[in-house]
Order: C-alpha cells, then structure tokens, then sequence
C-alpha cells in the first residue's frame, strides 16, 4: 500500500491538453540513411514513455531491482520522493528531446571465469527514465527477434538455450563452433547501434535519448571519460541494445541456413563436421567485422566436439542422446564458494554456516538443476555433508570433548574413544562411521540444510 501511494504521489493525473514539442533531430537518421534500410516511419512514441501507467511499472520495477546509487549517490528508495517534487520538469525535457543523461559510475566485479567485468552504473532517475523506455521499445521489438535468441527476452532463459542446443546434438550435429565475441558490449560501434535503432523508431526525441544513453560519460578515479562506442553493462536498456545488434547476426545465419543458439553475446552453431565448422568460423570472422565491427576472440573460441565446450554453465555428453551436465568449470566455481562458506577457520556456528550455504545451494540448484547427471548432485551433497562435519569435529578441539559428544549423540563406546583419539585430522574424520551416526544427515536437514538433489542418502 505505501509503495502504491507513492507511486500516486510521483505520477499524478495529467491534464489531456499539454503541448508537446516533436524535439530537434540529431545524428541518427544520417546514421540510418547510411544503412541498408531506410528509417522508420512509424513505431515507439515518447508520449508512450511517459504515459503514466508506463512509468508507475517503470518505477515498481526499478525498486525491485534495487542496485547501488550513481554518480549522484540517489538511491532507489529516494527516487519516488525526487520525482515527486521534480517530474513535471523532467517530463517537459523529454518530450522536448532536451533531457541530458548524467555520466555512469564505473564500478568492476568479478567475473566467474575470472578477472573483473566493468559495469557502468547510470543514477537512479536515469535508470528510471531506461526503464520506461525499455519496457515500450521491447513491446514493440522483441517479438521481431530471432527464435533462437534466448538472452534477456520475456518468457525466454539460458534454460532453454541450453535445451536447443541439445536438441541440435540428437538430430546429428556433432560438432560447435563456438564464437566469443571480444568485449562486445565495450565496443559496440554506437553509429551502427543508432542506424538500426532509427529503422524501428520514428520519434526524434527516442533517438536523441538513446544516444545520450551511449555517449553520457564514465566517472571512474574522480574524472569523467568519453564513451564514443560500447553499452554499459549495469542500465536496464542495454541488454536490449544488444539483442538489436545481434539480431543482424542472427538473420544472417538463418539465411545460411545454419542451426544455432545465442544468449546475449555467446552464440553456439551445429554443424556435422569440424571442416564445416571451421569454414562458418572463418567466414563469420569476416562478416562480423565487415558488417557490426566486431571481432571474435580468438582465445574462448573454438569449433570442437561439445562435450569439450561450455555453454552458459553447461556441457553435454558424447553419444547420440546427450546429457545435460554441469560444465568442470561451473563445478570448480561452486566448490571454490561452498569452501569459502564452510572453512573451519569462518568462526561461525553450525547453524548459520548451514543458513549461509542454503541460501546459495538454493540459488544454484535453480539454475544447475536442470542437468541431467543427478549422480553429480549427490556427489556434491555427499561432500557438502563432509565439510559440515568436519567443521563441528573443528569445534569440538579436545579429545575429551569430542568423545563426550559422540558418546551423547548415541556412537558406541569403543568406537567413540578410537575416533577421538584418532591423530586424523578434521577431513579425514568427517567421513567417519563415527561422525556419520553423530551427525547424520538427518540431524543437518533439521538445520535446514539445503539438498542439491532431493533423493540424496547418506
């Protein structure tokens, strides 16, 4: 109720008459004219941007989202009360084709094959404003996309991705070619981004946005740099951009004919020998940097057998009816963070190492549960159980300690003493009769200890 009222208060009713400037044209429809088609002359409208209901889902969704404050420190739980007191000036600069995006705030996060990924964190009115003009262009775009894209679309998932691909393996297509794009969404060439924008939007005002988006500025170590080409990863339009760019690949490898799957910019395409392979990667090679000024990293890509490649966190099976299976490397990042959440050293009680690692098991098993290799999962529950152990034998130091609580958790006499004056250390025990009947699995699911497979036994 009070975030409903808020949202009441930032967008009250407006009156039908107020005027509206079709706003200056800029760069963009030179960029469009350049292109194969001409510009569009109908699609999105401004006025559908700042149509009230559109922006009180803007606003909703852009509170769930939550996220760190821009370069301006607002945070989301500010913006209702700044559009209160400033919407209607804001309002008018956008449908005036005036309103200037602010510079986004650099920030770099870890990347799960390792090293950092810079992200461009816009305000939180300019992702407010990305919001609104996302949720009116996607309307109008996505269902123009390719079937097979699969990445950042409504009713889409790497899931099913994941799924299409295995499809290509069982009708025969036993080899990928495996493209990686280098740093795509750092160099994303903002002239041809435009050009394509300007074949679907009419609306000067759009495009004028859109480019101050792009071109607003990064303030990393205190100085505000140019952006003359790339998408920021971290507003809510660029995904969408970038499925914009992509589709260009995509329609040219359906008029090639070939199979493929893309999620965002990791797109995989079935051919029936490595020879064919490696020709669609070297013509590919080409066509990119002819037609988007992309290229290709030579480094993460490859055409081989797919039970060698990852795809979206996942790998298949050799044989004519492949898997689903959890990629190694997915597999070496999971184990790395369950270590990280169970060390012996962490200083935390049984209890809550379990509710910190449940809440991650959670979120994973989402995703990797979908694998096909349920022997895997009880592999790691099995070795989830051992780390929990091996962290309460930690906790129990003494030998006396530690024999008083096998004896009291129902462990018989001589097999208690010889575990707990066992010289063994704390992993080797854990996966002991004598901790098993201790600590069964039992006991750490009253804890509320995640399983990674339902049916897993001790």
């Amino acid at each position: 109720m009070r975030q409903k009222t808020q949202l009441d208060l930032a967008f009250p009713p407006v009156a039908t008459g107020e005027a509206r400037s079709s706003g200056a044209a800029g760069t963009e429809a030179r960029a469009a004219s350049a292109a194969s088609e001409s510009q569009a002359v109908c699609g999105p409208s401004m006025d559908a941007i700042v149509e009230r209901n559109n922006l009180r889902k803007a606003l909703a969704q852009v509170r769930r989202n939550k996220g760190a404050p821009g370069i301006d420190g607002m945070t989301v739980d500010d913006l209702a009360a700044h559009l209160k007191d400033h919407w209607p000036a804001i309002k008018v600069q956008l449908l005036d084709g005036t309103y200037k995006p602010l510079p986004v705030r650099r920030v770099e996060i870890p990347k799960a094959s390792g090293g950092m990924r810079p992200l461009g964190i816009p305000t939180a009115l300019d992702r407010f404003i990305q919001q609104a003009t996302l949720q009116v262009l996607q309307a109008a775009w996505d269902p123009t996309f390719s079937e097979h894209s699969h990445g950042f679309r409504p009713g889409r998932s790497a899931q099913g991705a994941v799924r299409s691909a295995q499809e290509y393996l069982a009708a025969g297509d036993r080899y990928v070619v495996d493209i990686d794009l280098e740093k795509f969404f750092d160099r994303v060439n903002h002239d041809i981004l435009m050009g394509l924008v300007a074949r679907r939007v009419h609306d000067r005002r759009i495009l004028r946005l859109i480019r101050g988006f792009l071109t607003a500025g990064v303030l990393a170590d205190g100085l505000v740099g140019s952006t003359d080409e790339g998408t920021p990863q971290g507003g809510p339009l660029s995904p969408l951009l970038s499925n914009l760019m992509l589709d260009v690949l995509d329609r040219e490898l359906e008029r090639r004919g070939h199979r493929f799957v893309r999620y965002a910019d990791d797109c995989n395409i079935y051919v029936r020998s490595r020879r064919a392979g490696q020709r669609v990667m070297a013509s590919l090679e080409q066509f990119l940097a002819r037609h988007l000024k992309l290229r290709i990293n030579a480094a993460k890509s490859a055409v081989d057998l797919p039970n060698r490649r990852k795809f979206l966190g996942f790998s298949f099976t050799a044989g004519k009816e492949p898997r689903r299976r959890i990629a190694p490397q997915a597999l070496t990042r999971f184990k790395s963070r369950v270590r990280e959440l169970t060390r012996r050293t962490r200083g935390a009680s049984l209890a809550q190492s379990i509710e910190d690692l449940s809440r991650y098991l959670v979120g994973w098993r989402g995703y990797f549960g979908f694998c096909e290799t349920p022997s895997v999962l009880r592999g790691l529950d099995r070795w989830i159980r051992r780390r929990l152990r091996a962290i309460v034998w930690k906790q129990w130091k003494r030998g006396r300690t530690r024999f008083a609580e096998l004896r009291r958790r129902g462990v018989g006499k001589d097999l208690a003493a010889r575990t707990a004056g066992s010289s063994h250390g704390p992993w080797r025990l854990s996966n002991s009769p004598a901790l098993a009947i201790a600590i069964p699995t039992a006991f750490l699911n009253t804890l509320g200890l995640a399983a990674l497979d339902v049916f897993a036994a001790d």
